[in-house]
């Protein structure tokens, strides 16, 4: 694998392995094979592996971590994870899911569609065109349970976040910050342009995997009428 990446220690039970830091689908890849190669390991100190952009953190538990005497649990893994870099290759990963969110880009419920279309000189279909015209990566999940961070959108849809959040974005509801696109999994306070919302539900803590969306996914958008959307809820 290629060379150029950092590993450092981060916090009293984490390391970090970062590449060069930019949303880059080839960038993580490799950030995709380290994580399935360490999951597909099953080491019984690694707790938790936390992949993002283009870094990847391991989460341990010292006491579970075969060590030399001279050297910490930090260091015995950092040793390890270089070791396993030089041999591991990107096609490590596995294939992606393809999932198809339907979305209601109606302007009850897309908050900003009107005023982004107007500030881009666009029309509303060509806002729902742009956003369902490609396949987006799930580059990482954050901000909340099961937001789903994804990119990047096409360069006429890419707008900076709102100067004022609002206290309260409808759980569902899709939108754009800069080239990204992602989803509120939850009802929160938030700073993105809501163009949309989804019926599903993208974070269940009953289900034994509670997020509808993992890093590594392709999401492809399907736009649907208002009366569909109150359908599927």
């Amino acid at each position: 694998m290629n060379s150029d990446y950092n590993i450092a220690p981060l916090g009293d039970h984490s390391i970090i392995i970062e590449w060069e830091q930019q949303m880059d689908p080839v960038i993580h890849q490799r950030v995709m094979s380290v994580f399935y190669h360490l999951q597909s390991l099953q080491l019984p100190y690694i707790r938790d592996l936390i992949p993002a952009y283009a870094s990847l953190t391991i989460v341990y538990q010292p006491s579970l971590t075969p060590r030399l005497k001279q050297q910490t649990a930090s260091q015995e893994i950092q040793v390890m994870l270089k070791k396993m870099l030089e041999q591991i290759t990107t096609s490590a990963t596995a294939p992606p899911r393809i999932l198809r969110i339907p979305v209601c880009y109606d302007p009850s419920l897309a908050l900003d569609i009107q005023s982004m279309a107007e500030q881009k000189g666009l029309s509303v279909d060509r806002i729902i065109e742009l956003h369902t015209q490609q396949p987006y990566t799930v580059y990482m999940l954050g901000f909340l349970p099961g937001f789903p961070y994804m990119g990047k959108v096409d360069d006429q849809l890419a707008t900076p976040r709102l100067k004022k959040p609002r206290l309260k974005v409808p759980a569902g509801s899709v939108g754009i910050a800069g080239s990204q696109t992602g989803i509120y999994s939850m009802t929160s306070p938030g700073g993105w342009n809501i163009i949309g919302q989804t019926p599903i539900r993208m974070f269940d803590p009953h289900k034994a995997s509670p997020c509808f969306c993992n890093p590594g996914d392709q999401v492809q958008f399907t736009p649907v009428s208002l009366e569909a959307f109150h359908k599927m809820i």
